[in-house]
Order: structure tokens, then sequence, then C-alpha cells
């Protein structure tokens, strides 16, 4: 008696998994429609910037992102590569707030180990996988304009112009920019910017569709230390309620901040992700369940 079934073979195997395969173009398909010709801010940092195998499958992602039509800006912090650096020159690094005291002999480091370390590392990574990087900084036709934070931080600074042409001028010629966190000061010297807040300025002044973290974290917490209260979805008044009723760690404020004022500022929704995950960015910008928290300007659900 015949049960219905057939013996599995490595043709029917074969034919299996690639359904599979193009059930997910299928289901990526409605989401490149609409998203091709925006622009997503990612601001990259964390294990995702240093772990080897992350860093490939980012790199890969930006590259898918790239051929399809949406435009990608990378906005990349280096924190681990300063304080390497500033230890190996007898520089102790200094916080307060969670942002790093930044002296004169400190900035100089900052400077040097963005522009001529960081930075390019991760434009030839982009490239080595296909999409068309070119580095730039904050200083780079005054793109970002800062002002002192507070006297007791030195040289750090909060954006408070952005001057876009240069990164629209890159765009339009299908580059990938890939932008350091620093600012001309308003007086004339060179500020070191939080590169959260960095990537949420320059997302509001490009008037980017997305805005995108990689973190070490699985997403935003109701209940910190409780993995079942990991919020997926949260309006931009929900979480500004949430920035004034419950204490947030000193890393993740920035990021959550910067996700009220961007879409305060006009950005569509941001996304707080793990950078752990392999192919994080894509699993949030091309699948219906996405991953981490999606904070929206109101509740779509």
């Amino acid at each position: 008696m015949t049960t219905g079934h057939t013996t599995p073979t490595q043709v029917r195997s074969r034919i299996a998994t690639g359904m599979g395969k193009a059930r997910i173009f299928s289901e990526a398909l409605p989401f490149i429609k609409r998203y091709r010709g925006t622009t997503v801010v990612i601001k990259y940092g964390g294990s995702a910037m240093t772990d080897p195998s992350l860093r490939e499958s980012f790199a890969d992602d930006i590259a898918m992102l790239h051929y399809v039509g949406i435009d990608p800006v990378i906005v990349h912090g280096g924190g681990p590569h300063i304080s390497r650096a500033l230890e190996q020159r007898g520089i102790e690094s200094k916080w307060m707030n969670g942002l790093r005291v930044t002296d004169d002999e400190t900035i100089s480091v900052v400077q040097a180990t963005l522009i001529g370390e960081v930075n390019p590392d991760i434009v030839r990574l982009m490239n080595t996988h296909g999409a068309v990087a070119t580095g730039v900084n904050g200083l780079d036709a005054n793109l970002f304009i800062a002002e002192q934070i507070d006297p007791s931080l030195g040289h750090v600074g909060r954006v408070k112009e952005v001057n876009t042409s240069l990164i629209e001028g890159l765009q339009s010629q299908g580059y990938v920019p890939i932008v350091a966190p620093l600012a001309r000061g308003t007086s004339g010297d060179v500020m070191n910017v939080n590169a959260d807040t960095a990537a949420a300025a320059l997302a509001t002044a490009l008037g980017a569709t997305k805005l995108v973290y990689l973190t070490d974290v699985e997403g935003l917490y109701e209940d910190l230390g409780r993995e079942d209260s990991l919020i997926s979805r949260i309006t931009v008044d929900s979480l500004e309620t949430m920035l004034e009723s419950t204490s947030v760690t000193a890393g993740m404020l920035p990021k959550l901040q910067s996700c009220v004022d961007a879409l305060r500022g006009g950005v569509e929704m941001a996304h707080i992700l793990d950078g752990r995950v392999q192919h994080a960015v894509l699993l949030e910008v091309f699948t219906p369940e996405g991953i981490g928290t999606m904070v929206t300007q109101e509740d779509t659900t």
C-alpha cells in the first residue's frame, strides 16, 4: 500500500531548496519596490565592526542594498580603535556621561584614527564586496558644523548644521558614502561627534526613509534583563515617554534620543538591530517580520 509519499532524492532536495530561496526573493520584492530610490542611513559599530564574519556579512548587505537601487549611507564609530590608539600613546581614556573627554591631545588621535585607519578600512571592505564606496568625514565640505556640548568635555560637539551637497553629489554618481563623525566647530576647531547623533542628524537632513543602528543587544527592552520584554515596535511618542520615565543605560541613551530626534525631523522609521546577527540589515529591510526594535511615527499594527 502506498502512503502517498515518495522517496527523497537529491533532485527533490535541490528543488525544495530552490523553492525556499525563490520564496525569500518573492517576499523581498515588495520591500525592494517600496524602498528603491530612497536613502537609508546606517550607524555602523559594535561587534558588526570588529568580528571578521560579521564584517563580511555587513558588507554583503550594503552591496545588496546598493544593487537593488536603495541608497545606503554609512556613519561609523571607532571607539575601540581610538581607545587602543590612545593607550599606545600613553593617554588615558576618560568618559563623562557616556561621552569621551576629548582634550587637544586626544582630538588629534581621534582625527588620525578615524580618517587614517577606520574609515579607509571600511571603504576597502565595502569595495571588496561590490559596493562602490568612498570615504568622507564631517570636515569635508563642512558636512557637519557642531557646537561644543560642555567645556569639561573639550572637543566634543553637537551637530547644529548639516550641509548635504557632498553626500547627495556622491549618491548621484552611484557611490556609497562612508562617513567619519568629525565636525568643524563653530570656532573653527575639530570636534569629535557621537556617531549615533551624527547619523540621526544626517538622516534628517537627507530626508532618509530609514535610520538603522547596529548594536550589541537584540533591541530595546521594556525591562532590561528580561529577555521576554523585548519591544518589537514602538511609536516615537511612546519612546519619548519611556525616555522620560525610565532609566536607560549610557550607551543606549544617545541611540534612543537620536531615534526621537530623527523621527521628529521627518525620518519615517528607525531601527535598533542586533549587529551580532548575520545579515541583520537585510533581515530588517527585506522581510515582513524584521528583527530588533522598530520606531515608527504612528502605530501601524
